[in-house]
């Protein structure tokens, strides 16, 4: 990959498509994670206004300083940048309060985790229609088109999205030529939905490299029946997934009227 060649050609699409929209700028949600630290920094390079939000919801602490400190490091290096922490933490537990108790509390978990991503998305969009900004996404190749590895209407919920063709390699590669601090790079990936440290690995069962194997080797027409011993167990659980979240990948279903019913 021509590394920054690839970094300029999204800071001019980033600019453009930011210009020609009659907006002042981006706002992107800061996690402290690899994603939102590269989009951030793309965007911090177009020269327009960039927002960054802190919004932890019973976040490790890991995570909320390695986020405060990326924000503390583009605002060393741009003079366009401004931070705003909003602590959904109690947003939160007032939504849980005013739901009805469920008996299967693990279903009730994961339902809760696609939550704090759409209390994140609706805070990301209050400041975008106050400011006149753009929703900058942090979804990468893998994520959004391989395993949908994301929240529909979470943080799947943007106005552009300029990571979206890159694969983890590649964001892993353009970090550290934009000078992304080592501890976002050597971070192990985390959706940060769960209010502990589990990894995406820990929850899709294959790393991200493996998982871009996976998505060439389907591309490509191969079946698990190519496979045996961890290659065809990876291909597996990406083309489950793959096919589980097509939902999110595909537009909306509608329903279309026959003429004569008109």
């Amino acid at each position: 990959m021509q590394t920054e060649k690839v970094i300029n050609h999204i800071v001019t699409w980033l600019k453009d498509y930011a210009t020609n929209a009659k907006m002042k700028g981006f706002v992107i949600g800061i996690s402290g994670g690899i994603d939102s630290a590269i989009t951030s920094t793309l965007c911090a390079k177009t020269g327009l206004d960039l927002l960054c939000l802190e919004m932890p919801i019973h976040q490790e602490l890991n995570q909320v300083n390695r986020a405060s400190r990326h924000i503390d490091w583009l605002q060393d290096n741009f003079k366009n940048v401004k931070r705003q922490q909003v602590n959904l933490t109690p947003v939160f537990d007032s939504l849980i309060d005013a739901l009805p108790k469920v008996d299967n509390e693990e279903e009730r978990f994961m339902s809760l985790a696609n939550t704090r991503a759409r209390l994140r998305m609706t805070s990301l969009y209050y400041f975008a229609a106050l400011e006149g900004y753009l929703v900058a996404g942090t979804g990468n190749k893998v994520e959004d088109f391989g395993v949908g590895f994301y929240t529909k209407y979470g943080d799947g919920g943007v106005d552009l999205s300029p990571i979206a063709d890159l694969l983890k390699t590649e964001v892993w590669e353009i970090a550290r030529v934009l000078g992304v601090n080592d501890e976002i790079i050597n971070a192990a990936p985390t959706d940060g939905l769960w209010g502990d440290d589990r990894t995406d690995e820990d929850q899709i069962g294959a790393s991200y490299p493996e998982l871009e194997w996976a998505m060439g080797m389907d591309d490509n027409g191969k079946t698990a029946a190519d496979f045996s011993g961890r290659e065809k167990e990876v291909f597996t659980i990406y083309k489950k997934l793959n096919t589980n979240n097509k939902h999110k990948m595909n537009p909306i279903p509608i329903c279309l009227i026959p003429t004569e019913l008109k």
